[in-house]
């Protein structure tokens, strides 16, 4: 295992406009993510900063000059996390995430974040200051053996339908999205498939190469039966997470991403 490489960058601003359904800005205060994920799609992030080393053994930590007038963000979305995770373990000692929340806090935006870790319970004392603020955790298989061979993330022992009961008392929306493999980490998943679970290549070659959508109807199916048992909302619409937070919580299905495209964003604010 290489030594985590890190390095301390400055940076003009941290406020990057985004063209993402679900924000105005995305907002990411590291370069690069100790987690490791194989799967990461941020990876392409390798290509604009220089970086050779193998995704996951470096993070650039951000600096950035504070950030004047914080209220002309004000009714304006900010999706921290979109290409690193903002509670990685560097976090604790860097606190730059926290950094940021305590610029922005007054300010009247709205604020979601995206994280694989528990480390972001240490800041709800400031989440809970800003409007409307959403938190999500990415859990991205079944199995645990498998995860430990994906990447460094916090430990998971429950399956789809456990994770919603679990959850659904704890949260307002629960994303099911599918893996999502483009551009060079997509031969590493399917030599990883072939060599440890050959049994499910024919699977993988249907949804990845054929681009069969045969396994995400199916489950499609089942959950909407599933959440229909339990009392909950299903929904397919891309603009669902503009929505009010609801009882029972909203499952959305976010299996098909070519269904998602950028004028999402701009018909979700017509209706809110």
């Amino acid at each position: 295992m290489c030594d985590l490489v890190i390095k301390e960058i400055e940076t003009k601003s941290v406020l990057t406009k985004s063209n993402l359904p679900v924000a105005d800005y995305s907002v990411n205060p590291y370069g690069g993510c100790a987690h490791a994920c194989k799967y990461c799609y941020a990876s392409f992030m390798k290509r604009f900063t220089g970086h050779e080393e193998e995704w996951g053994t470096f993070v650039d930590v951000k600096n950035w000059p504070d950030i004047k007038n914080p209220q002309k963000y004000a009714g304006k979305e900010l999706f921290i996390g979109s290409v690193t995770d903002p509670y990685q373990p560097l976090e604790e000692t860097y606190e730059r995430t926290r950094t940021l929340l305590k610029q922005m806090q007054g300010s009247g935006c709205t604020i979601s974040i995206a994280t694989k870790s528990d480390l972001v319970v240490r800041d709800l004392d400031l989440i809970k200051t800003f409007p409307n603020a959403r938190v999500s955790w990415s859990i991205n298989t079944l199995d645990e053996d498998f995860k430990n061979d994906m990447d460094k993330g916090v430990s998971i022992d429950t399956d789809i339908k456990e994770i919603i009961l679990r959850a659904k008392s704890q949260c307002n929306l629960v994303w099911l999205e599918n893996l999502n493999l483009r551009g060079g980490y997509k031969s590493v998943i399917m030599d990883y498939i072939k060599e440890k679970y050959p049994n499910l290549l024919p699977l993988y070659e249907d949804i990845y190469t054929k681009k069969d959508r045969a396994y995400w109807s199916q489950l499609d199916e089942e959950m909407r039966a599933f959440t229909k048992e339990q009392g909950l909302i299903y929904v397919r619409d891309d603009d669902s997470i503009k929505r009010p937070f609801e009882e029972p919580p909203i499952i959305v299905n976010y299996f098909f991403h070519e269904e998602l495209t950028p004028s999402a964003k701009k018909a979700a604010k017509k209706r809110t």
